[in-house]
């Protein structure tokens, strides 16, 4: 193979809501670029379908069912886990609530999911030394909270906040180890966290970018991958936004 400083070759990545959307065009940008994948999800025919995908690249790929917010199920996943090169924290779930509607128990599921899960699942690899050195955290955010707000959406929002929060500090304490930890920042992706809107509040919504167009997954999954690349190996703490100009006005 010639000079390709975006391959994957020899790298094991493991990858999280790796069933659908983001995770699942994750997992195939990475196989195609020589990686060895851990997937992992809750949802067990979806996470057959992604692994069925992959058996083309020729390498032994492992799939564990798992629910990050269980202890034992993210503890489970930590103890079976390979040495790993990556580590791709996508799993997530949408709501959209205006403020004064808020219930504690949706409160604090989507928090559970999208940052507690992340940070715990983080903390336990690290624990257990089974993050390399050279290695690449990736956690998706969202340009939500972090870039812009709107109506109904402050617990989504507040969440990725969180987490653009935590890989700053992940980035700050483990740069002196040799690891590297970013997250990726997309608008609104062509995915099921979307399909609660109408095609009339998607097409209103579109026109805010001035690309025409909502990210597919792929879009966002090669901005991962060159995350998880040596291409990128003087990149940490960055928050890549990909969302096709949406945040320039």
């Amino acid at each position: 193979m010639g000079y390709n400083p975006f391959s994957l070759e020899g790298k094991t990545i493991l990858v999280t809501g790796a069933a659908g959307g983001i995770g699942r065009a994750t997992s195939i940008e990475c196989a195609k670029l020589g990686a060895t994948l851990i997937l992992t999800d809750i949802r067990e025919d979806a996470l057959r379908e992604t692994a069925a995908l992959l058996e083309q690249t020729g390498r032994s790929h492992q799939t564990v069912l798992a629910d990050l917010t269980d202890p034992a199920g993210l503890s489970a996943l930590v103890e079976t886990s390979p040495q790993l090169d990556g580590l791709v924290c996508n799993a997530g779930v949408m709501r959209l609530t205006p403020v004064p509607f808020i219930k504690e128990e949706e409160l604090l599921r989507v928090q559970q999911i999208n940052l507690n899960a992340p940070i715990l699942l983080t903390k336990s690899l690290l624990r257990k030394k089974k993050i390399n050195k050279g290695g690449s955290i990736v956690l998706t955010a969202s340009a939500a909270g972090v870039y812009r707000v709107s109506l109904g959406n402050a617990i989504y929002a507040t969440t990725k906040c969180g987490i653009d929060a935590f890989m700053r500090t992940v980035a700050l304490e483990l740069g002196p180890k040799g690891i590297r930890c970013n997250t990726v920042n997309p608008g609104m992706v062509e995915t099921g966290l979307i399909g609660g809107f109408t095609e009339e509040e998607k097409q209103q919504e579109m026109r805010n970018y001035p690309l025409g167009r909502f990210a597919q997954p792929q879009d966002i999954a090669l901005g991962i991958a060159y995350l998880l690349s040596d291409a990128s190996s003087f990149v940490t703490g960055t928050a890549l936004k990909i969302d096709g100009g949406m945040t320039l006005s």
